[in-house]
């Protein structure tokens, strides 16, 4: 047992969150200068960013049960974050340099061309990626080593810390950051509070830990690996339908708020406070639920049916944006009163949701913890978490929004997880009338909202951000509507 307060890891690992999003919208601006193209560059970080996620958090998962100080591990890691970022612009510059002085001159065509600039691109953020996927299952495990009574807390609760600052950094990278320190600044202040959470967390992870050793399991099938699998699978089928659920909200959102980094950076931090939150409100129950699975189950129910209510909602968010732009004068301080407002629409449509999201994560590591599958159990989660969001993605942008519409993008997401959580509900031994009940009342809700819900072409066509106008059939003409990429 430490000494020392658990909470002054919680405290540095929110520094830890809030400067991981900042490599994220860093990376984009750098590399939609090489590639020449903004959606290439986020689309290239993103996928990086998030399979490298997950590849760190998998070799964690492998690796880590034989280290003997996982925090002193957690602090390596974070140190060679620090030091790749301070080194990222020169490096940046040198690279793209050579590349366009001598390199893609000799290839001699645009497909080899395209193909160098898009491998240079993944080489320059790959490492750092993987790194960032290694922090969350090292704190936590460490975590629990050392503060063995309460593992769901810590669990929730690093889980809450690190979402609380990564929904502060995004705000702050492109709100004040790159105005103020301008890109290599931002990107070298971010490594230097990694540095610096490093030193911190180096000196407090004295001694040795006990690592948590999973039960002997008899064969791949035996009553242990079954729901180890099953549980994995859970977390990747609801990593994919939370994604579906941020693909589908954003481009939902820009016809309310607009489609401008500010409007974007806002809809990406309320996305990531909700999952704080609902981290943050599991961290006392954690411990005595006496059914993980029973009530898990609860929670994707409830998540798919207030997704699938953001339908229905959203035609009325289209009017609020109205009133704020009539109310607000075209000023400075009614440009931040405009944003306070967009926040706010934001949360709106996208809290109740990720609430429950946030509470999915910790809560499946746990049930893996409880289950005796040892701290492999948390690499493994959090990996598998994060493949589902890369999976969501792309299906949501590339297959799912030009075939299924809006509508019906948001509709199949909330199907995923309203369906995980029957089906969960229906591996509970006891609760028919529950299981009955939570079927029923999804049923119910599907077909209202299908039936019943119909998007406005006409308000999404209105730039409403723009004046405060409203388009309707009664005063305009839509000629062409279609959803896609």
């Amino acid at each position: 047992m430490s000494r020392i307060p658990r909470s002054v890891f919680f405290l540095l690992f929110t520094v830890s969150g809030f400067a991981g999003l900042i490599y994220e919208s860093i990376w984009s601006h750098y590399l939609k200068l090489f590639l020449g193209h903004a959606a290439y560059a986020q689309t290239l970080v993103l996928a990086l960013f998030m399979g490298g996620m997950a590849i760190g958090s998998w070799l964690c998962s492998r690796w880590s049960g034989a280290w003997g100080n996982l925090l002193r591990g957690y602090a390596l890691a974070e140190a060679l974050i620090g030091l790749a970022a301070l080194a990222f612009h020169p490096v940046f510059v040198a690279a793209t340099d050579a590349a366009y002085a001598s390199i893609l001159p000799a290839l001699g065509g645009e497909i080899p061309a395209t193909l160098f600039k898009w491998t240079l691109a993944g080489l320059l953020i790959l490492p750092q990626s993987v790194l960032l996927g290694m922090t969350f299952p090292l704190m936590s495990a460490g975590l629990i080593r050392r503060y063995p009574t309460a593992p769901g807390e810590s669990l929730a609760m690093l889980y809450f810390t690190n979402s609380f600052g990564a929904s502060i950094g995004v705000l702050a990278s492109g709100f004040v950051m790159i105005e103020k320190l301008g890109l290599p600044g931002t990107v070298q202040s971010a490594g230097a509070l990694n540095l610096a959470l490093a030193t911190a967390v180096w000196l407090l992870a004295r001694g040795t830990e006990e690592p948590m050793r999973a039960r002997p399991r008899t064969g791949r099938d035996s009553e242990g690996a079954a729901p180890f699998r099953f549980f994995l699978t859970v977390a990747l089928l609801t990593g994919a339908a939370s994604f579906v659920f941020e693909i589908g909200w954003i481009r939902m959102l820009s016809l309310v708020l607009g489609s401008s980094t500010h409007s974007f950076e806002l809809m990406l931090s309320a996305f990531i406070l909700g999952l704080a939150c609902g981290g943050y409100w599991l961290r006392r129950r954690i411990d005595s639920i006496a059914d993980p699975l029973r009530f898990l189950g609860i929670v994707l129910v409830t998540m798919g049916l207030l997704a699938l209510a953001t339908l229905p909602l959203y035609g009325e968010m289209f009017g609020l944006m109205q009133a704020v732009m009539n109310a607000l004068a075209k000023t400075e301080t009614g440009y931040t009163l405009f944003l306070f407002s967009s926040h706010a629409i934001a949360l709106a449509i996208m809290f109740p949701a990720t609430f429950c999201a946030g509470i999915t994560l910790p809560l499946i590591t746990y049930s893996l913890l409880r289950g005796g599958h040892g701290e492999e159990s948390i690499g493994a989660v959090y990996s598998a978490n994060t493949l589902g969001s890369i999976l969501g993605v792309f299906a949501a942008a590339h297959i799912g929004m030009s075939f299924l519409g809006l509508k019906g993008l948001i509709a199949a997401g909330a199907a995923i997880d309203a369906g995980l959580g029957l089906v969960l509900l229906w591996r509970v031994a006891e609760g028919r009338r529950l299981r009955m009940g939570a079927a029923g009342l999804s049923l119910a809700c599907f077909a209202a909202v299908l039936a019943g819900v119909h998007l406005d072409a006409y308000k999404m066509a209105s730039g409403v951000f723009r004046r405060g106008d409203l388009y309707s059939a009664s005063d305009a003409t839509l000629l062409f509507h279609r959803d896609g990429k």
